[in-house]
């Protein structure tokens, strides 16, 4: 089983994938967690796309798309990939890898939401800088406000959560990703989930119609 998550900031995919890959035992993919890990292990691939970044510049599709293909060795029995791809051209780079590797994508789970509900949801964010793990304090409190329900730390709200932030992430969404949602409605993988939804209802939804797409391909 082979699925992508795309969605505006805020809606929830992080959650959603790590229930999924839980419901089905698959990889988790998310390009910002390989990144960090290639940057941490030295790797060749991280020292060329942190070249990148501290010049201010977006890391290359091919050496992202490099990096994924490494991920994919590990994910025989399927993955969900969130944040890959955020472009139609990234898009059309990774449909070329899965078909190198004869194996199809069965669905992009689309996550759609109201753009004030969204705002309001992102603000209410908090992360564990330690190792990533967010909470949310409208949708998905800690048990302890301010405190991770694990490893007993401090949680902090991102400078990117912000709401002034929020709204220029979003903006940038429009403009960028948007464009993804027609590119796999017309591929006929599209599948829309309601982001605002409950945490159980979308996961319940996606599972669904993630085996439906799954049994057809």
């Amino acid at each position: 089983m082979r699925v992508i998550f795309l969605g505006p900031p805020g809606a929830g995919k992080g959650t959603q994938a790590r229930i999924l890959r839980d419901r089905f035992g698959l990889e988790q993919i998310s390009t910002g967690d390989i990144l960090r890990d290639n940057f941490a292990r030295g790797t060749k691939l991280g020292t060329q796309a942190q070249t990148f970044m501290k010049r201010g510049q977006l890391v290359p599709d091919d050496l992202v798309i490099e990096m994924i293909e490494h991920e994919l060795e590990r994910a025989r029995d399927g993955f969900v990939m969130d944040g890959f791809p955020r472009t139609v051209a990234q898009a059309q780079a990774l449909d070329a890898l899965l078909a190198r590797r004869r194996v199809p994508l069965d669905a992009a789970i689309f996550f759609s939401g109201d753009r004030s509900a969204l705002i309001a949801r992102l603000a209410a964010r908090w992360t564990n800088p330690r190792n990533g793990r967010t909470y949310n304090a409208l949708t998905n409190p800690p048990k302890v406000a301010g405190i991770d329900d694990e490893d007993g730390g401090e949680l902090v709200q991102r400078e990117d959560d912000r709401a002034e932030t929020v709204t220029k992430r979003l903006e940038v969404y429009d403009r960028q990703t948007r464009p993804l949602v027609e590119y796999y409605r017309r591929a006929g993988k599209l599948v829309e989930v309601d982001a605002l939804a409950s945490v159980k209802a979308v996961a319940d939804r996606i599972a669904a119609a993630v085996g439906a797409q799954h049994a057809r391909s």
